[in-house]
């Protein structure tokens, strides 16, 4: 038999042969808003950081944390179920519910632990949970602990969605759709009012991961309100890693769901709480965000300012893909522009299809306008040319 060093020496060496192996870098964010990233040695101004707001960074967000660490210390010391409940995490709900537009609210580890445990709360063996085809790692592993028949729709396909329900609902007792309301890898949104009117028509519940969309979308209270005043989705899932700047994943639903959740989320139950500090931050950020849309304006703007010079179609969110194909040629075109002091983080399978590596270039409210063109000119001129080296598989 295979020794186990021998099994990964070989899996390493095929991903190399590709281009696919992934590597952890030592990354220094300075505390200029985040936007400086020291590499090697190197000071990057980053395009590739989920901070949009820049609230990581914030002097009032640092204060918050640090007050929380003199008062409840660093850890949670337990599961919020037993002992890590602390204080904290009441104002930080209520906050959230009140953003979302809900009853109540639901905080968890990770956006990662969120989806794995609140999917499963609601579905399972007998039940469907039906998916976009380009949703979050997060959502394939919830759905796949849920033992529930799983079915897949084309991205953003309304129509296909549609046939997948007409064909299976009817075969299963309850069902569940649940979709990304930011494409991460795209940054386009999902068409939430077609697929909630869909959800009604077949006795389906709606789910929506905005974790690229609180902060940044409808003054911040992201993509269940990005078509209007009211929100379209009863499961409002998301993260406080990106625009809210620290840690940590959340549901915003009603009172009776949350309340199930804290009974039967297994990742909830079995994890241990987050630290009194990373909610304290969370709370500041969020009275941030409610008090400042214009911040909250910004990080879609700059990417509309971004996709313009390059006759791109307007940017939906802080997220714009520069699909380039190739694995080696997008690590090419990283290269290219870290050697112009710019870090666009490539993007490769399986993270994205095959066939579909590219840069993501991401946009924060601090970002400055002469580098997002210095970033557009050296893309046009020096990057997009390099397509033609390798075509897409």
């Amino acid at each position: 038999m295979q020794s186990l060093t021998e099994f990964a020496e070989a899996k390493l060496a095929e991903m190399d042969d590709a281009s696919l192996r992934r590597r952890l870098v030592d990354s220094d964010r300075d505390g200029e808003g985040g936007l400086w990233i020291t590499r090697g040695g190197r000071r990057l101004l980053s395009f590739s950081c989920n901070d949009y707001l820049n609230l990581a960074h914030d002097p009032r967000v640092k204060a918050a944390a640090l007050a929380a660490v003199e008062r409840y210390g660093v850890g949670a010391a337990a599961s919020r179920l037993v002992t890590g409940n602390h204080p904290l995490y009441t104002v930080l709900e209520q906050k959230l519910a009140a953003l979302k537009g809900t009853e109540a609210a639901c905080v968890f580890g990770s956006g990662y632990l969120a989806n794995a445990g609140i999917i499963p709360t609601f579905v399972g063996p007998k039940d469907l949970v039906v998916v976009d085809e380009l949703a979050h790692a997060c959502i394939w592993a919830g759905a796949k602990l849920s033992g529930a028949t799983l079915r897949i729709f084309r991205h953003n396909d309304v129509d296909h969605a549609a046939q997948v329900l007409a064909t299976y609902r009817p075969r299963h007792g309850r069902a569940l759709l649940v979709t990304d309301g930011v494409f991460s890898m795209d940054g386009d949104l999902a068409p939430l009012p077609a697929l909630a009117s869909l959800c009604e028509q077949h006795d389906t519940w709606l789910m929506t991961d905005d974790a690229h969309g609180i902060g940044v979308l409808a003054e911040g209270r992201g993509s269940s309100f990005a078509f209007g005043d009211k929100p379209l989705v009863p499961l409002q899932m998301g993260t406080l890693s990106k625009a809210v700047g620290g840690y940590g994943g959340y549901l915003c639903a009603s009172q009776a769901v949350i309340d199930l959740v804290k009974t039967r989320a297994r990742t909830l139950i079995y994890s241990t709480g987050l630290p009194p500090a990373t909610v304290a931050g969370a709370i500041a950020s969020l009275d941030i965000i409610q008090g400042d849309p214009d911040l909250c304006a910004l990080p879609v703007a700059k990417a509309r300012r971004f996709t313009a010079l390059l006759n791109l179609p307007s940017a939906e969110s802080p997220i714009v893909p520069i699909v380039l194909g190739g694995a080696e040629v997008t690590l090419q075109a990283q290269r290219l522009l870290e050697d112009e002091g710019l870090l666009v983080t490539a993007i490769r399978p399986p993270t994205v299809p095959a066939g579909t590596a590219r840069l993501r270039v991401t946009f924060t409210a601090r970002t400055p306008d002469a580098e997002i063109e210095r970033l557009a000119g050296l893309i046009r001129d020096r990057v997009l040319p390099l397509k033609s080296v390798e075509s897409p598989k």
